[in-house]
Formats: structure tokens, sequence, C-alpha cells
């Protein structure tokens, strides 16, 4: 079944050009319209900071000249969308994560000069964090997915590998970091293993919509927007990934055929996150339509 019809996507073009801003623009230009990776990459670097690291807003919910590790993560992300997650641009991002890394090995959620400007009140700011297996595990995933290599990679493959084994219960964004690892570590057979316990975990908590039109059937996560609850794409965004295993095929059918109803009348999907401050779904809505398009065109 084609979901990302011609029509969605012409209704998502108008949205992007309507509203987002130059480095959601040229990322769309990239991924529908033959644009070049080099404005995506001239774009990207607005928002480095000079520590190596990014902020500048790059993700809207950390604002300010301070570099912040999942923004780090964004500029890694998109690094790999254009083909270009290698060498000296993933190995400067990894110099700065190297010097940000937590005694146990992880890096944090957040960095504590964040807190002299404005962030969303989950961000954490804290003067001696913990390393982060939500931060540590997105950042690990994609450098194994572009095979990078750098001596920062190995023990934050020990922090994830260590925190994930101990892990009893976990929450939703944790669990898509987790798998976000899962999918590209090297050790296969463990991560399928690691993948299964997250899932069970996911399921038995109930933090999985998988009755679109029994939402009071799911639970929301402590800490969570309400309504916050992710679907089974979120969870597994390309078919290819581990989560895939945790939902039937009527599930993920059903979690489709939401995510591609969620599209609004002016083209674009909505955050599901709290808007703490006026741009939060201005400049979210554009990146979250994005992963949108990508998903429903992943299981076309």
């Amino acid at each position: 079944m084609t979901r990302c019809t011609t029509e969605r996507l012409a209704a998502a073009e108008r949205f992007i050009w309507l509203t987002a801003r130059v480095l959601e623009q040229r990322r769309f230009e990239h991924l529908h319209a033959d644009g070049s990776a080099a404005a995506v990459r001239t774009a990207l670097e607005a928002y480095r900071c000079a520590d190596g690291g990014f902020g500048y807003g790059l993700e809207p919910d950390a604002r300010g000249p301070v570099s912040q590790p999942l923004q780090a993560w964004t500029a890694l992300m998109i690094l790999d969308e254009i083909g270009q997650c290698t060498g000296a641009a993933a190995h400067e991002i990894c110099d700065y994560l190297a010097g940000i890394t937590r005694p146990d090995g992880g890096v944090p959620a957040g960095d504590v000069r964040l807190a002299g400007y404005p962030h969303a009140p989950w961000m954490p700011a804290a003067e001696e964090p913990e390393g982060s297996l939500l931060s540590t595990a997105l950042l690990a995933g994609v450098l194994h997915q572009n095979r990078i290599e750098h001596p920062w990679l190995a023990g934050a493959d020990e922090f994830c590998w260590s925190v994930i084994d101990s892990r009893t219960e976990t929450h939703p964004y944790e669990a898509r970091a987790a798998v976000a690892f899962l999918d590209r570590v090297p050790q296969r057979e463990r991560a399928a293993a690691a993948a299964e316990r997250f899932g069970e975990m996911i399921r038995e908590a109930g933090y999985v919509l998988l009755d679109p039109d029994h939402p009071e059937r799911a639970n929301v996560a402590p800490g969570y927007a309400s309504g916050e609850v992710p679907g089974p794409c979120e969870y597994a965004p390309e078919p290819t990934s581990l989560a895939r295993a945790w939902f039937s095929d009527e599930e993920m059918a059903r979690g489709l055929d939401d995510l591609a109803a969620q599209q609004q009348d002016d083209g674009g999907w909505p955050i599901s996150w709290l808007e703490w401050a006026p741009g939060t779904a201005l400049e979210g809505r554009p990146k979250v339509t994005l992963d949108a398009l990508r998903t429903l065109h992943a299981y076309d």
C-alpha cells in the first residue's frame, strides 16, 4: 500500500516552503527534488559552535550558542542523510564528544552551560551529570552506521551495553535510542536479544499506541506530555529495524495509517511533545514532517 503519495508529498512540500528554516528547506530539496548535498552542509554549518559541537537551536528545544550532545547527534544524522558522515566531519564531532564524556563512559543528556540560555524544562543542565543512554546510544548508533573509527566509540559502546544489559524498565525516548544503537552495532545476536527485551518492556508498560481508535488503552510515560505516546513506526521507522519484530503486521499497518492521517490541512505533521515556547512547534514541525515522509517512504 502506498501511503507516501504524490498528493501527500506535494502538500508537505508547500508546508516546508511556507514555514521551514533554510536547513529543512535544503534537506527537503536534497531528499525530494534533486537538491545538492553541499547546500545542506552549508546550512548545517551555521549551527556549529567553536568547540566542534552544534548548538544555536539546531534542536529547537535547546537555544543559545552552547554545544549539546543531542544537537551533535542531529548534525551526524543530517550528515548521514547527505552521505557525508565520514572522515574529518565525523571525527571533529567525536573529538567534541570525547571532551564531554563522563567518567562512566557516556555523554550527558545536557551541558551545564545550557542553564544560562532558554531551554525546554525537561532538558537537564546538571553541574556533575552522569552519562545518558539516550544521548550516547543515538550518537554511537549513527557512527556505527557509517563505520566511523574513533577512540571515543569503544568507550561509548561499553557504556551502552552496560546500561542496556542492566535495564529492567525504560521509557519511549530511551527505548528508541537503544534501538538506534542496537540496529547498527556489530554484535548482531546480542543486539537482537537486547532489542527483544526492550520491546517486552515497552509493551508491558503500555508505552505504545497500538490502536489509534482507543488511545485510552496506552499509557503516557511519567514526565511526558499528555497524549505523547509513540506508535509502532516511531519505534521502528524502517522495516529493517529490530523493533519491527515488536509488532504484528496488523499493528504496524494501523500505525502507518495513523501516521499518514496525522498530516494536517497545511501539509505538515504536528509535534507530540510539550510546546514550551512560541518557536517549539514552528521550528519542530518541519523536522517532524521530514521524518514522517521518510518513514512512510521506507515502508512503501
